[in-house]
């Protein structure tokens, strides 16, 4: 098992725990268009764990992965809320600096799943590779 796997795994299943643990934190990110914000909340927190847990298990890899992958581009919407709630708010400008450096970093995210849990699905790490 590689530890960018581990990682990813790691990353998800903790983002996904915080959703059940913060769940107003989430909300508040949600798209004030978007209705049912408590249960898209509690979906998303499974569909993290589940994914978490999926990149470690090579039977489901790849598609633990792809799903990440349609998770990761299904909350852009609410990174971009959090950053115009940010400005809504008049944050420091520190902070909405870090918003707005989030937003390409779901790009790096999904290169990343896609790296470790798709492209790399079939490949055992105890097996020396060329």
């Amino acid at each position: 098992m590689t530890i960018g796997r581990v990682l990813l795994a790691a990353f998800f299943l903790v983002g996904g725990v915080m959703h059940f643990v913060l769940p107003d934190a989430y909300a508040r990110v949600m798209p004030p268009w978007l209705g049912w914000h408590a249960e898209v909340v509690a979906i998303s927190g499974v569909c993290e764990i589940a994914g978490g847990v999926g990149v470690l298990v090579s039977r489901v890899r790849r598609p633990a992965g792809w799903g990440l992958i349609v998770l990761s581009i299904a909350v852009l919407p609410a990174n971009v809320q959090m950053l115009l709630n940010g400005l809504a708010d008049s944050r420091p400008a520190w902070q909405i600096a870090l918003l707005v450096v989030r937003l390409p970093l779901q790009a790096a995210l999904i290169w990343w799943i896609w790296r470790v849990a798709v492209r790399n699905a079939g490949v055992r790490s105890d097996i020396p590779t060329k």
